[in-house]
């Protein structure tokens, strides 16, 4: 595998923008402008996912890093919050607030809300699969005067209101450069348009304790053991419980014509693993309709001397107990795109499957320098070097290790400009405010 060393070029480039950005700061301080700001986040899109729970706390973290002193509101998109989701995020970030409510006539319904709108510098429409909030930051925005901007989604989801909306951002960044370029395209004109990584790369609640237990109670040893992760080729949210949708009839035959197709080779991968290294498999979930698949496509199909090397994850778990293990195994490999993302961000290999049906995102990892672990399930020839590039992985850890530290800090590169950026927006508002 060759793994590009990182070059002086890209040293002095990283210390240029750290500097830059403590300029940007010391120059706040001595003209008065205001050093707390306060950023409105809308994000939270929903509960089924904890990939998708993941963006919250990935961007609060970022923030954390990038604009200290900042404040967040979050504003949850999704009506269902679970007390388990509010604890986490009270615990890892004591200074959050959360608000409720919608927008009717183009203002806010709640109390709270029109506060929050009052309060906030900037509205943040955080990472997800496009501008699901578009009408929210119209009307922050219309309603405030106020700014608002993009951080890391996918993009050709919605049609042209979307696209009016997105025009008037002042910063967009998009999570894969496929999204990027299609925004063009579209004639999309936001002052500041670019790649950004998605906000989960962020993500940093772990639940050390919940992970060793889970680690011991089913013999998996640190950093002898990989995590993989089944998918449908479409979500089948009509099994989400709090959705209570009708079932999909045309999807969910998709689902069943392409789970072959699709896992045959993971189970070959792990097969390769079990029987060709001391390593274990750990078979995960991130959606909660995934839990039950992890056992009838991958597990019961697996030989039986196979079997006895791999672990199948029986019983949902929460994103801290999950990134917990994530950060104690050896590497990812899957079909699920946010626990490859919460990896990298944490600086542990992680290869990643694609397919048409999940959107662009996935050509991420060629934005991140990863492109030898990035699979298009839609080409018979990547699916021919998969098995031998996740064996790969697990037999050569120091290399892998190195390939996925390298993204990771193209990643932190790439935040720290996006949120140089937000200051900038704040800064600008206020003084022509």
């Amino acid at each position: 595998m060759p793994l590009p060393s990182p070059t002086r070029r890209d040293f002095l480039q990283q210390a240029a923008l750290l500097s830059a950005s403590m300029l940007a700061s010391h120059v706040g301080l001595a003209t008065g402008q205001k050093t707390n700001p306060v950023i409105l986040l809308r994000s939270g899109w929903q509960i089924e996912n904890i990939g998708d729970v993941a963006h919250t706390p990935g961007f609060l973290a970022l923030m954390e890093t990038y604009l200290p002193g900042a404040r967040a509101i979050f504003w949850p998109h999704y009506a269902i919050l679970p007390q388990s989701e509010i604890d986490m995020l009270e615990h890892r970030f004591p200074r959050l607030q959360i608000v409720r409510g919608k927008i009717v006539d183009g203002k806010p319904d709640s109390p709270e809300l029109e506060k929050a709108f009052a309060e906030a510098d900037l509205f943040v429409h955080n990472s997800g699969p496009a501008m699901i909030g578009w009408a929210e930051a119209e009307a922050f925005n219309t309603r405030t005067g106020k700014p608002f901007g993009v951080f890391g989604v996918t993009y050709g989801l919605y049609g042209k209101q979307e696209r009016a909306t997105l025009s008037k951002a002042d910063f967009i960044y998009f999570r894969d450069s496929v999204s990027l370029n299609l925004a063009k395209q579209d004639g999309i004109t936001a002052p500041i348009m670019a790649f950004g990584p998605d906000a989960a790369f962020g993500t940093d609640v772990i639940n050390g304790e919940a992970a060793t237990r889970y680690l011991k109670a089913n013999n998996l040893q640190p950093g002898k053991f990989v995590v993989c992760i089944p998918k449908q080729r479409h979500t089948p949210a009509w099994l989400h419980k709090a959705k209570n949708r009708p079932v999909d009839t045309v999807r969910q035959a998709r689902n069943e014509a392409m789970k072959e197709h699709d896992h045959a080779p993971m189970r070959e991968a792990i097969t390769a693993i079990v029987r060709q290294t001391n390593c274990k498999v750990l078979i995960g979930h991130e959606d909660e309709t995934e839990l039950p698949i992890g056992k009838e496509w991958l597990l019961d199909k697996l030989p039986d001397d196979v079997k006895k090397g791999v672990v199948w994850r029986s019983e949902p778990w929460l994103l801290e107990e999950a990134l917990g293990i994530y950060r104690q195994s050896a590497g990812y490999f899957g079909h699920e795109q946010h626990t490859p993302i919460m990896c990298i961000g944490n600086g542990i290999p992680a290869i990643l499957g694609r397919w048409e049906e999940q959107s662009s995102k996935g050509f991420m990892w060629n934005d991140i320098g990863l492109s030898n672990w990035l699979f298009d399930f839609d080409r018979e020839e990547d699916i021919k070097r998969y098995v031998p590039t996740v064996l790969d992985m697990v037999k050569k850890p120091v290399e892998a290790k190195k390939y996925a530290r390298q993204a990771q800090e193209l990643v932190r590169r790439t935040h720290r400009q996006g949120f140089q950026v937000m200051e900038n927006a704040i800064n600008k508002a206020k003084k022509q405010g």
